[in-house]
């Protein structure tokens, strides 16, 4: 048993559709990060799961014609495939709709009522259906047809009126200005904490609506049957209810504080400002991080929506090209933390060029050579016939890890990847220099053949 643990964390996809490869550019990044951390030691725990339920789900069940349950099962369901099919080697897959989150979140709801921390009162605004989510006047995109549109996912608001309860953000927001200035590194990349400051924080926050009056599709309120709890009390629980957070503390107390939770950029608010105040106000340890990474965009810069049309299928890219190359490219790809972008060109010249030429043709050029000229068997390296190109190539592979290391440390997936591809590079251009071809016809020349194989063959094991 070892006593470093790593706790991390996707958000939990909302199930309204299924998911496109903008979804899975996050889950995969955590996965990999969960990976590595498993090959340094520590013991890793990795949450990924749906969040199930609002009124969107029960609009788009009304339209299927069927029940809210059965629509997210569906949607649930593909989903596990799919995550299956990527290599998602998650240690849990919470949804929203388990017996023991409704039962948790109930308690975690009284736990702040009865700390005096929400109190019943009326909404009257503008409200995101796509989003679950109010927003104020200063908030809005308003356009030339004199309507309001939600400034995250761009579609039109609806105003709503109607009795509910509210927590007392409103309180708290000095305190996450200041635990900000002293907590520099728990908002990663920088400017998503200097969005969060000027957007939300420093022109004062609202306290926030945390119920819905007449909402069935929801959990019930513990104080309140005519009210449901609102989404974010309910979503952002999960990353505690699935420790067993009041309830079983054996999981939360192994695994709490989370080491970092991988949101997109569109849910940095909930996560950076709602979810700290909770934890606050519950007295419970704040993540460690939240890191908000960018969009996976097309190359005319639009964001992937499946009210666009422009969504592109994860299962169809599997298909006809593997799980590898969708992996790969999209961790090589992008820069995590900021937008990047997707299209098919992009999408095969990294694999032409990086898997297939770089890669694929380095194994084939060393391991066919190795047949011929040593029928199979690697030879013994001969230090005293090395050039400074063999030293400068090994002091490459043998200090490549920690140049590793050091970028996925930082959730630098890209550069990590880049590293690598760096050294391929070097070892491709080692054996083209070398020329073993030419080395094979002369016989004083077999020990420096004999260290060309041996050297390209480590490397590329390594």
């Amino acid at each position: 048993m070892t006593d470093k643990k790593f706790y991390i964390t996707t958000p939990i996809y909302y199930p309204s559709d299924y998911l496109h490869i903008g979804h899975c550019y996050c889950t995969i990044a955590a996965d990999t990060m969960a990976r590595y951390k498993k090959i340094m030691g520590y013991d890793v725990y990795f949450l990924t799961g749906t969040d199930e339920h609002g009124e969107k789900i029960q609009r788009k069940a009304e339209e299927a014609k069927t029940t809210p349950k059965e629509y997210v099962d569906n949607i649930v369901d593909a989903t596990k495939k799919l995550w299956k099919r990527l290599h998602i080697d998650y240690s849990h897959y919470i949804r929203t709709t388990d017996d023991y989150h409704e039962r948790r979140v109930q308690n975690i709801f009284k736990q702040l009522y009865d700390k005096g921390y929400i109190y019943k009162g009326s909404y009257k605004g503008l409200y995101c259906v796509s989003d679950e989510a109010f927003f104020t006047e200063s908030q809005v995109v308003k356009k030339d047809d004199g309507k309001c549109y939600c400034p995250d996912c761009e579609k039109e608001l609806e105003y709503k009126e109607e009795e509910c309860y509210y927590l007392k953000l409103s309180e708290f927001g000095d305190w996450l200005i200041n635990y900000y200035k002293e907590h520099p590194e728990f908002l990663e990349p920088k400017e998503r904490q200097n969005e969060m400051l000027k957007n939300f924080l420093l022109p004062g926050l609202e306290d926030l609506a945390v119920t819905r009056k007449g909402l069935n599709w929801g959990i019930p309120c513990p104080i309140d049957n005519e009210h449901s709890i609102y989404v974010w009390i309910d979503a952002l629980s999960n990353y505690i209810t699935a420790l067993g957070y009041s309830e079983e503390d054996e999981l939360y107390k192994k695994y709490w504080p989370c080491d970092v939770h991988f949101v997109g950029k569109e849910i940095v608010r909930f996560h950076a400002i709602i979810w700290p105040i909770m934890l606050k106000m519950l007295d419970i340890p704040l993540p460690k991080k939240v890191f908000g990474h960018g969009w996976v965009l097309f190359d005319d810069g639009k964001k992937m929506s499946k009210s666009r049309g422009n969504v592109v299928d994860p299962n169809t890219l599997i298909d006809k090209y593997g799980v590898d190359a969708l992996r790969y490219f999209l961790m090589r790809e992008i820069n995590f933390g900021v937008d990047g972008f997707y299209s098919q060109e992009l999408f095969l010249k990294r694999i032409n060029s990086d898997l297939a030429n770089d890669y694929g043709n380095l194994w084939h050029r060393i391991s066919s050579m190795l047949g011929r000229y040593f029928n199979g068997v690697l030879p013994e390296e001969v230090e005293s016939v090395y050039s400074d190109r063999e030293r400068e190539l090994k002091k490459a592979v043998l200090t490549l890890d920690a140049n590793v290391e050091s970028a996925l440390d930082s959730f630098k997936f890209q550069e990590a990847l880049f590293n690598i591809w760096e050294v391929i590079k070097m070892v491709n251009k080692y054996v083209e220099e070398s020329a073993p071809w030419n080395l094979a016809k002369d016989e004083t020349k077999k020990d420096h053949l004999a260290n060309v194989m041996y050297i390209s063959c480590q490397a590329y094991y390594i």
